[in-house]
């Protein structure tokens, strides 16, 4: 199934709406302040939570999966003589933090939501459940899962995969600070060319810095539509909801 496939439900302006159910993927650098390069901005994240708040209010069931490259990187620090299963369980404690943060600025825009972890901490979240998760999706809350898979040596991105799948999400998409996927780096190369529409295989073929290879391997084993845009642009993902082309599509159709 093509992204073109999915259900177009009604949305609250009269216009129809191309996705129901998005499963969105925010890195931790997505928290931070590109001049710090490091911690928690909330001006950053009330950024980030407006826009979210906007697509929610159109009746789009949305889901989260965060990051927390932005206060701890798992394979980086084991590299300095941390063991790499504790480094990542340090890494899905970082997410939990950045969680939270997006919890209590999208409650402030009155958005409900509810935190889910991969790693039991009843205190401060609830634990994942997935049919619980579902629920949540169904009444309008916003479900924002943190603790990657619960496990050491996945990836986020392999989380996002995982959950979009769990929830049975119309697409993963993930928020980056560029517009789409470039065939090289756009900083560095003026003339980089942008993809429109990429196939999983030249993804990985390809090497391009999308997502993990297991995360792609996993979107593509389950024709689960990947979307790449720039979150930062003001009403980005609300013209992707609405169907516009905005950022970069892999699928198994170009």
């Amino acid at each position: 199934m093509s992204i073109d496939d999915k259900a177009e439900p009604a949305g609250r302006g009269g216009g129809k709406l191309k996705l129901k159910r998005l499963l969105v993927k925010l890195s931790g650098e997505a928290f931070m302040d590109s001049s710090t390069g490091y911690g928690i901005d909330i001006d950053t994240v009330n950024s980030m939570a407006e826009e979210l708040a906007e697509v929610q209010s159109m009746g789009i069931q949305l889901a989260l999966v965060v990051g927390g490259g932005n206060l701890w990187r798992g394979a980086v620090e084991s590299a300095k003589g941390i063991d790499r299963a504790t480094a990542d369980f340090m890494g899905m404690l970082a997410t939990v933090m950045n969680a939270l943060a997006l919890q209590d600025v999208l409650g402030k825009l009155e958005v409900d939501n509810r935190v889910q972890s991969a790693i039991t901490m009843q205190e401060v979240a609830e634990p994942h459940i997935r049919r619980r998760a579902l629920r949540h999706l169904e009444k309008g809350r916003v479900v924002i899962f943190a603790g990657g898979t619960g496990n050491p040596y996945f990836s986020t991105d392999t989380a996002a995969a995982l959950r979009a799948l769990e929830i049975r999400a119309d697409a993963l998409v993930k928020a980056t600070k560029v517009d789409g996927v470039y065939d090289s780096d756009p900083v560095i190369n003026p003339e980089a060319r942008m993809f429109e529409r990429l196939d999983y295989l030249e993804v990985l073929n390809r090497e391009l810095e999308v997502m993990d290879a297991t995360a792609i391997s996993l979107c593509m084993d389950n024709d689960l539509p990947i979307m790449i845009f720039n979150l930062f642009r003001h009403g980005n993902l609300r013209r992707l909801c609405s169907g516009e082309n905005v950022g970069t599509v892999v699928s198994s159709q170009k």
